[in-house]
């Protein structure tokens, strides 16, 4: 099974333009499950995307306070399948004190070959100085996926895709990754791209032109994750690389780079 996780952008940039580039990108890379960010609802991006593709969509939008709004307008999550998309539910993520609640993580059930493999995308606060608030943020994913894991029965582990504005290095991937006190015991997100990864895979680079004049410096931030613990070898990545970071007939796709993964499924 192949998974990709990838900011698209919103409307910033030349964001017509890129719509072309962005199915360019998705039909070479021909994932099975796409986590995507950003996405569009007012254009149906997620659903556009999902009817290029043949496959399914479900967005991460709300009727209450919204996504992130820019503008007026709102950028969701969105999760993309080959296989039916049977289930689904959204929390909203903790924010800054005084701070509206815009953040959410989107968890939904796919009817795959091998069983409901329960899935889920998420985009964290984007600020620089934000890791307080991102460690509570990766602590309300964790406490999320932990009462998913007690309720699926299929033996699955989740795998999870989003941009969560942090380097391996930071507090909260490290809380993810079991490198400092993890949120519930026995559950750690190992890291796909540490697992099978090959060089730097900074998804945040200078080398798109997009980021020419960008206030961060080159940086790891996007993340396909797996559960842990798991049964053998469902879950586990075979290999690992990043997508979308040419230009496609000169218009590059995104401001971030795509994590692209071939993750292995159960065997018999």
């Amino acid at each position: 099974m192949r998974v990709l996780t990838w900011n698209l952008w919103w409307t910033f940039g030349p964001w017509q333009e890129r719509q072309q580039a962005i199915r360019s990108v998705l039909a070479q890379q021909d994932a099975d499950v796409l986590f995507l960010q950003e996405t569009i609802p007012g254009e149906n991006q997620a659903e556009s995307l999902a009817q290029f593709l043949g496959f399914h969509a479900q967005e991460s939008t709300s009727s209450d306070t919204g996504e992130v709004r820019v503008r007026s307008q709102v950028m969701c999550n969105a999760i993309v399948s080959r296989w039916p998309i049977v289930a689904s539910r959204r929390i909203l993520l903790p924010s800054a004190p005084g701070r509206p609640r815009v953040r959410t993580a989107l968890m939904c059930h796919l009817d795959t070959p091998w069983g409901i493999w329960p899935m889920a995308t998420t985009h964290l606060d984007h600020s620089f100085d934000g890791s307080p608030v991102r460690l509570e943020q990766v602590d309300a994913l964790a406490d999320m996926v932990h009462d998913e894991l007690k309720v699926v029965d299929s033996g699955l582990p989740v795998i999870i895709g989003g941009d969560f504005n942090a380097v391996p290095d930071s507090d909260e991937i490290r809380r993810l990754t079991g490198r400092t006190a993890v949120k519930h015991p026995n559950l750690v997100f190992a890291d796909m791209w540490e697992l099978r990864g090959d060089g730097h895979g900074r998804t945040w680079d200078a080398s798109n032109p997009y980021l020419q004049d960008a206030n961060w410096p080159n940086r790891r931030i996007d993340y396909l994750f797996v559960t842990w613990p798991r049964r053998k070898p469902a879950g586990h990545p075979s290999r690992v690389w990043l997508a979308g970071h040419e230009a496609v007939d000169g218009v590059m796709a995104s401001d971030h780079y795509a994590v692209v993964a071939d993750v292995r499924v159960p065997e018999g």
